[in-house]
């Protein structure tokens, strides 16, 4: 059955060479000053490049769209010269690679964006919710988000052309493509999901409304570099970062419907992935499936088996596992040859050094 995950497959104009995605993480290793992708990054993404399609950790479009301290940027040329080094590794193996647009909107602290206030859809604060921070004088550590201010009309018409520069960067960059991230409690997602989303205009309100952000934005960079080297990332049914809707079903539906039109190369739905987390309803991927006829990806809480199950059932075309390719950088490999997994450090996936990032070896080299 795990054959399903070795055929190849077309993403745009590009054919992939296995259906086995390397999801987006955040490491938090860019260098500083600068938050700019360096070479044990490149190391990292180049050992991984036997998946049939990377996605690069949420790189912020612009300093205003950083949430956490550490991660990379692509707005500057220093930025856009480090990623560089990254696409030129995994091309080198062989590999795809997409980068991943983010702008965290409401989730941040004004000690990552330069002691500006945060923006969003709405003056809604995401209570309880965290963000790494470094200020340079305190010890890095977490703290709250601050209260947000409502985007308006001028701010959105920037943030739209920050996205569409966004994507430009990461082609100069060398990347095969991008993936926006509409997920996860970000600011696109800010204005989808009902209850962050308080606004009166064109952009709030009904269904087609809160939709109006993100498809203003996918048509601003297909506009730039072309629909087929563009995926969405979206998450319906997870309450990350304060983010929830009323109607998860109807409006994730209408996504896939409007992401259809714009003919976007895939989607990619982040499942909820907690233990004793519900199941993604049936009734909803077929809808998606009945909707979209572009590629959709899969992530959650997927094994070889559930995921090869998944592909063959056509639920989904590909599936992201996540966290076991932070330790298995040869992963495809372990799969299709029964090798066991090795399991990661939680003590170090973010920030620090090359310990927890590139030194977990291939199974035939231990």
């Amino acid at each position: 059955m795990k054959d399903a995950l070795f055929q190849s497959i077309q993403l745009g104009k590009i054919s992939l060479k296995n259906r086995i995605v390397m999801p987006p993480m955040t490491r938090s290793r860019a260098s500083q000053p600068g938050n700019v992708a360096n070479a044990m990054m490149a190391q990292y993404y180049a050992q991984r490049a036997s998946a049939g399609l990377i996605v690069a950790e949420g790189t912020q479009i612009s300093a205003m769209g950083q949430g956490y301290a550490w991660t990379p940027g692509i707005y500057s040329q220093e930025q856009i010269a480090g990623w560089k080094l990254t696409t030129d590794a995994v091309h080198a193996k062989g590999g795809t690679i997409f980068a991943q647009l983010w702008h965290v909107g409401r989730v941040t602290h004004p000690d990552n964006i330069g002691g500006q206030q945060a923006i969003s859809s709405s003056a809604i604060k995401a209570d309880g919710v965290k963000v790494f921070v470094d200020n340079g004088s305190d010890q890095p550590g977490f703290v709250e988000v601050t209260q947000p201010r409502e985007m308006t009309k001028e701010d959105i018409t920037q943030v739209i052309g920050e996205y569409r520069q966004a994507a430009l960067n990461a082609i100069e960059a060398g990347f095969d493509g991008i993936e926006l991230h509409a997920a996860n409690g970000y600011l696109i997602n800010q204005f989808i999901d009902s209850q962050a989303n308080n606004r009166s205009d064109e952009y709030g309100g009904s269904i087609e409304n809160r939709l109006r952000f993100l498809g203003e934005v996918v048509a601003a960079m297909a506009g730039a570099i072309g629909a087929d080297r563009i995926g969405v990332r979206l998450a319906p049914f997870t309450s990350l970062n304060g983010t929830i809707d009323a109607t998860p079903v109807e409006t994730y539906t209408a996504a896939a419907a409007l992401l259809n039109t714009l003919d976007v190369a895939y989607i990619h739905i982040a499942e909820v992935d907690w233990e004793d987390a519900p199941e993604t309803p049936q009734s909803f991927k077929d809808a998606v499936r009945q909707v979209y006829q572009g590629v959709l990806i899969y992530a959650g809480r997927y094994d070889a088996r559930k995921g090869a199950q998944a592909v063959e059932d056509g639920d989904t075309d590909m599936v992201g596992f996540g966290r076991p390719f932070v330790a298995n950088p040869d992963l495809p490999a372990r799969i299709k040859n029964d090798y066991p997994l090795a399991k990661h450090n939680p003590e170090t996936l973010f920030g620090g050094t090359a310990e927890g990032l590139t030194d977990y070896p291939e199974f035939l080299t231990q």
